[in-house]
């Protein structure tokens, strides 16, 4: 009954979180995903203790692919919000 509990959860969070971005309006895109490059931040230290922990090995793997992939997303996070607070510098010599 658990695992039923967990799948629906997930179904919810999925469906909301794809209400929530297809309702938000394109100029609010950018700042949006610089609000949510903090959640994954902190999901990059719950990932940092999940493969640092004495588990089993499964545990240790699934936590090395979580930090490669936070990783990934936070610094691409980071790459897009720097090039669209670079579109509202003023031009040099213009």
């Amino acid at each position: 009954m658990e695992t039923i509990y967990l799948i629906f959860i997930v179904l919810l969070a999925a469906f909301l979180g794809f209400e929530l971005i297809r309702k938000v309006p394109a100029t609010l895109h950018t700042p949006l995903m610089s609000g949510s490059n903090a959640i994954s931040g902190i999901t990059l230290v719950g990932a940092l203790v999940a493969s640092g922990a004495e588990n089993d090995t499964l545990t240790t793997v699934l936590g090395t692919a979580a930090v490669a992939l936070a990783s990934i997303n936070v610094v691409g996070g980071y790459m897009v919000t720097d090039r669209m607070l670079g579109m509202f510098k003023k031009k040099q010599g213009k």
